[in-house]
């Protein structure tokens, strides 16, 4: 029996090496997306392409629906849509706010809702919650996205619990420093948003930041974070968490012995050091 797999996020980074990943396991794979132009090539490797707006109930609903009319079964849903929407507290209009709780919480949470029929039905079945470090500990001018991190890692403990008695694994993957598009947009909404206010000085530092991580040696290719789906949903008994490349490991270390001011200053000094 061919198991069935559902990525949301699949038009670039971690979604598409993931849906490579999958279709290379065996798994016939639904790849998700808002820019379905994007996916052609997943498509002529064998994935089936669904357009999904995850701030859109109805398009939530019917990608669900195409799957359960075209398979009948789903077997691993990976929660990785997201987007890092940067800029100060006092700064981010609360629509945006709003809208990043939506695409990387809410929807997450609507297709969790209405995948669980199928799981529980087959008594087994997998849902990956994409995260980040960043759901373990938060950086000036990224509130609303560390915010939504946490989020996931709160509703992701909750879950787990609840649907241990269906034979249903939930599974948290936090990634740390990648080589995707999230870079460029958190920057570029970084410095739009607060580049010219009172924060102004700090935050054309932090920009800086982002800028020289991209080409540093410490992101990793999401290829190396797909292995680590790939790896956790293939198991039997996987783990509820797993620190996936980028420097994950060490960030979430830290995150776990250094107290709060301690932390605020490491963090603070990483931001404007350049």
């Amino acid at each position: 029996m061919t198991k069935t797999a559902l990525v949301t996020g699949a038009s670039s980074g971690i979604g598409e090496a993931t849906v490579k990943r999958l279709l290379a396991d065996g798994y016939t794979v639904y790849a998700a997306a808002r820019r379905t132009e994007r996916m052609a090539p997943l498509a002529a490797q064998g994935a089936h392409i669904i357009g999904l707006d995850l701030t859109d109930d109805a398009s939530i609903v019917a990608a669900i629906d195409k799957i359960r009319n075209e398979t009948g079964r789903l077997d691993v849903l990976v929660n990785n849509a997201g987007y890092g929407s940067y800029g100060a507290v006092e700064d981010v209009p609360l629509d945006e706010a709003r809208r990043q709780f939506e695409v990387n919480v809410f929807g997450a949470a609507r297709l969790s809702q209405l995948a669980l029929p199928f799981m529980r039905a087959q008594k087994s079945g997998k849902i990956v919650n994409v995260t980040s470090v960043g759901g373990k500990f938060g950086s000036p001018f990224g509130a609303w996205y560390h915010a939504t991190k946490y989020a996931l890692e709160g509703l992701s403990d909750c879950l787990r619990i609840e649907t241990k008695p269906f034979g249903i694994d939930v599974i948290v993957i936090e990634p740390g420093a990648i080589r995707t598009e999230w870079g460029g947009i958190a920057h570029d909404s970084l410095v739009a948003r607060s580049g010219d206010t009172a924060y102004g000085p700090y935050v054309r530092r932090h920009a800086k930041m982002f800028e020289n991580l991209e080409p540093s040696r410490l992101p990793s290719p999401p290829e190396a974070v797909a292995k680590v789906i790939g790896d956790a949903v293939a198991s039997k008994r996987p783990h509820t968490r797993y620190a996936a490349a980028g420097g994950a490991p060490a960030f979430l270390f830290l995150a776990h012995i250094l107290p709060d001011r301690a932390k605020d200053r490491l963090i603070w000094w990483m931001s404007q050091r350049n």
